[in-house]
């Protein structure tokens, strides 16, 4: 799995703020100026990430309505698996991690390790 490219972030951006399916005319209508494209590439992009997997599709008369496969959450979390397990070491890398978060941050970790740990028992 790897980052998206930079037109790929935004179209994923747009396809995550939505609560329903999204055609290519959406996604453009729903794209800032700075990102505007002309529809053909924004089609191609969606059709790509189409195929390696990150959206699903689904007809919509002549066109495809998209909506993403996972998760932004979902979509960092195995972003984060595959680094892991990718540095060598995955506990000493876990452990760098962590000891670079903020207070709240890491406050917010100890209760939902305490949750996941009481869910054990």
């Amino acid at each position: 799995m790897k980052q998206f490219g930079d037109l790929e972030t935004v179209l994923m951006d747009v396809l995550w703020a939505s609560r329903r399916p999204l055609t290519t005319r959406d996604v453009l209508e729903l794209l800032d100026e700075d990102h505007k494209r002309a529809y053909t590439t924004v089609m191609t992009v969606l059709d790509n990430l189409h195929r390696k997997g990150y959206v699903s599709r689904r007809r919509d008369g002549r066109a495809f309505a998209y909506r993403p496969v996972r998760s932004r959450e979902e979509h960092t979390a195995a972003l984060m698996e595959q680094l892991l397990t990718v540095g060598g070491d995955p506990a000493a890398t876990l452990l760098h991690f962590v000891e670079h978060l903020e207070e709240e941050e890491a406050t917010q970790l100890r209760a939902m390790l305490d949750r996941l740990g009481e869910g054990e028992s």
